[in-house]
């Protein structure tokens, strides 16, 4: 039976050691703080930023959620991103994406101060990450590498293939997997003969975006999957494609309309050796350290 790589369980020990931290820094006068930037009225965007709010609150972080309308313009969102950065009292700044199409993206992004920028995106914190110096990595590629650590997964040695290549978690868990002496492949939609290249892979991580892409034909029996694709299934005809006979997806999709999968067909994981369920898995560890990342920059700006 292969094993089942608990992102619930690793999420609430990381939370855990967050709350633990916090404590140790207020008994020092320091709070972290986290400034939330939610524009306009995405559903899918609220559920997630009120979720990351509800962790500051749990954890002991505080939390400023600030909702510009979707009216805002790139001029309006620079002013507010050059208040945060002046903030005493915020350690970090997280800007929730998708934005409005008026607003430029990347380079509000790149107004975010490094020392304050929790998602790691900024290029001197990818500059950071490539060269191996202290830094805040993103958030997901961050949670891959706990899994497989708290899980006992050996990394060294291994021969680690990543599907995908965004600058959000491909590369990024690349160069995470390759600091922790993984020979890393990646690969990518121009990939020739992909098969043959996910057969090698001692652990798979598939950040590619598209709904089971990762075939049981694609991996060597014994490999550790991990599966960072959220891909919700929404007709019949995507849902019997993966699930047909599922009963307890079956119950799921008929309350909600709706069903998630990975980038991993789930009949391929009887096949691994462990594996990273959706939901269940890598998911729930973005928010951890998230809240890791905000105390670890509140660190960092005090030289702690």
């Amino acid at each position: 039976m292969p094993m089942i790589l608990d992102g619930a369980a690793i999420a609430a020990t990381i939370k855990q050691e967050v709350a633990e931290e916090v404590r140790a820094l207020a008994a020092n006068g320091i709070k972290p703080g986290l400034a939330a930037v939610l524009v306009g009225h995405v559903p899918a965007s609220e559920i997630y930023v009120r979720s990351k709010v509800q962790a500051c609150a749990e954890l002991g972080l505080y939390s400023d959620l600030i909702t510009p309308p979707d009216t805002v313009t790139t001029e309006e969102m620079h002013g507010l991103v050059a208040q945060l950065n002046a903030r005493d009292d915020i350690d970090g700044i997280l800007i929730q994406l998708p934005l409005p199409a008026q607003i430029d993206s990347k380079g509000l992004l790149d107004a975010i101060h490094p020392a304050k920028d929790v998602d790691g995106f900024h290029p001197v914190n990818a500059g950071r990450l490539l060269a191996g110096r202290p830094t805040l990595a993103p958030c997901t590629p961050a949670g891959v590498i706990e899994i497989l650590k708290r899980s006992n997964i050996p990394i060294a040695g291994q021969h680690a293939v990543v599907v995908g290549r965004s600058d959000i978690v491909g590369k990024p868990v690349a160069i995470l997997l390759l600091h922790q002496n993984a020979t890393v492949t990646i690969c990518h939609s121009k990939t020739r003969d992909l098969p043959a290249i996910t057969k090698q892979a001692d652990i798979l991580v598939a950040a590619i975006g598209r709904p089971g892409f990762i075939t049981s034909e694609m991996i060597t029996p014994g490999a550790t999957l991990i599966d960072v694709g959220m891909n919700r299934l929404s007709t019949r005809e995507e849902f019997d494609r993966f699930f047909k006979g599922n009963a307890k997806r079956e119950a799921a999709f008929a309350k909600r309309g709706s069903v998630i999968v990975g980038d991993i067909d789930p009949r391929a994981f009887e096949f691994a050796g462990a594996y990273t369920p959706v939901p269940g898995g890598v998911g729930l560890l973005t928010i951890a350290m998230l809240m890791s990342n905000t105390v670890r920059a509140a660190k960092m700006r005090r030289g702690l």
